[in-house]
């Protein structure tokens, strides 16, 4: 099999070269057109000689990914690729926009800037298991490559970039465990943060993880500037168990001082992400004890009614019992911020993503 180019560093692509008999700088022209001009075939690296541009053609993979159904929501703002990988597996990615609008009564939080702001997978499938996601319901086949994540981002580059746009922000909370494929997934972050190439600042990227204590403690230790967010979802353990199998392992005693001591080390703060449940999490009393749970941590709740799934029975909440949540929250000194659901008549939205054969 060729090698997914995508996969290498730049040191790891120089030494690709030099065993090629190449001189050293030809790496750094590769990469920048890799990531600047975000070029995907051989053909378009001009400025190389023919013959270098043929070995290219015939040692490296440049398109790990084939767009295979593209979905785009009734709004027009967020959109769904579906992508198989070279083995035949598939995996999919969003790209959401949001833009300036007026105030209204219908209306969430709306950005002052506009934004393009991708959701990344890591993972075909999902180990974790958590029962109100369609990624968990699939069970778990494998781990993505560095390279197949940084791909994801470099495709809705350059669609963006047709019309004169940008990515802005990257959440890494599409199918899969980020933390479970840590390795890669660091990574890839690592390759599109490059100031040699796509210049991605950290600050802009996101992960979101269900729990994992060791990859957290693990995670604060390196002291990235990567943002950092928790799937919580309950705030006592029999509840999270019953919803998060990972709770089993790494209990919320647990994972809450893990996330104590990654805002002490890095001195970042940590977003909580919470699906209000209809009856199950959205009541004023879970938002006490989850206030409880958080207070004097530096951090901030994102929640967002429960987008739907056909393996999960459990309903969206209301408008009036998600204001009555932040309210308790905030009243507590908890921020929380009511999140625009996005993408649901496509299946786009949070805990959303899957992909099967023959989908």
């Amino acid at each position: 099999m060729k090698t997914l180019i995508y996969d290498l560093d730049l040191p790891a692509l120089g030494t690709l070269l030099h065993t090629w008999g190449q001189p050293a700088y030809r790496a750094k022209q590769i990469w920048q057109g890799l990531y600047q001009q975000l070029w995907d075939t051989p053909e378009q690296f001009t400025s190389l000689p023919k013959t270098l541009r043929d070995k290219m053609a015939k040692e490296l993979e440049f398109s790990p990914l084939t767009p295979t159904r593209k979905l785009d929501s009734s709004d027009g703002q967020t959109r769904k690729t579906l992508f198989r990988l070279p083995d035949g597996h598939q995996v999919e990615a969003v790209l959401m926009r949001y833009d300036p609008a007026p105030q209204t009564d219908d209306d969430s939080i709306r950005p002052a800037t506009s934004r393009r702001t991708l959701c990344i997978s890591t993972q075909v499938g999902c180990a974790m298991g958590c029962t109100f996601c369609a990624t968990g319901q699939m069970g778990f086949t494998r781990h993505l490559s560095s390279g197949e994540i940084v791909a994801q981002v470099l495709y809705y580059a350059r669609q963006l970039q047709q019309s004169g746009e940008s990515v802005s922000n990257v959440v890494v909370m599409g199918m899969g465990e980020p933390f479970h494929n840590y390795d890669n997934t660091l990574a890839a972050i690592d390759r599109l943060n490059d100031s040699q190439g796509f210049n991605f600042g950290a600050r802009r990227f996101t992960i979101s993880t269900s729990g994992l204590v060791p990859a957290i403690r693990r995670f604060a230790s390196e002291k990235r500037q990567v943002n950092l967010a928790i799937s919580l979802h309950a705030a006592q353990d029999a509840q999270r168990e019953a919803m998060m199998p990972v709770n089993k392992r790494y209990p919320i005693s647990e994972l809450i001082e893990a996330c104590r001591d990654y805002v002490q080390a890095t001195g970042r703060r940590i977003t909580f992400e919470w699906a209000l449940i209809h009856g199950v999490n959205d009541t004023p009393e879970t938002a006490r004890q989850l206030a409880a749970l958080l207070k004097g941590l530096l951090c901030h709740v994102n929640a967002i009614p429960l987008n739907p799934t056909t393996g999960y029975q459990g309903k969206a909440t209301t408008r009036e019992r998600a204001a009555a949540f932040q309210r308790t929250l905030e009243q507590a000194g908890i921020p929380c911020t009511i999140r625009m659901r996005r993408g649901i008549d496509i299946q786009a939205g949070c805990g959303q993503l899957a992909a099967r054969p023959g989908a």
